[in-house]
């Protein structure tokens, strides 16, 4: 069992409040971005028209979705480890977020189109 990481405010010192407050606008960044993610994922879910290929809506929503909700979670993990590198005067950690994000999107953007080209309903 791992020991149990003490509290933000009992580690090191204070830093510069204009860098904790850059940190927690980038948090909150990710945020609106992970929101987005979601709100466009039930949104492709329950408002785009039925396509001709069986889960097709699902296909696009429901990873739209899941990104958001582990970037909800992820940003959060990445606040604190800023706030924690900062405290103690240490660099601040690579962020693996950016690449993933850029890169679910882009699956997303690809499947769109596959289910675009193929799935739209014939007359």
């Amino acid at each position: 069992m791992t020991p149990r990481r003490p509290p933000l405010n009992e580690v090191g010192e204070e830093p510069d409040v204009r860098f904790t407050y850059a940190n927690e606008r980038t948090f909150l960044a990710w945020n609106r971005t992970a929101l987005a993610l979601i709100a466009t994922g039930v949104a492709a879910t329950q408002l785009l028209p039925v396509l001709d290929i069986e889960f097709g809506r699902r296909l696009l929503g429901l990873p739209l979705i899941a990104m958001g909700a582990l970037l909800a979670v992820a940003s959060y993990r990445r606040w604190d480890a800023n706030e924690r590198a900062m405290r103690l005067g240490e660099p601040l950690p690579a962020s693996p977020l950016p690449r993933l994000l850029a890169v679910g999107i882009g699956v997303v953007a690809v499947l769109a189109i596959v289910i675009a080209s193929i799935g739209a309903p014939s007359d």
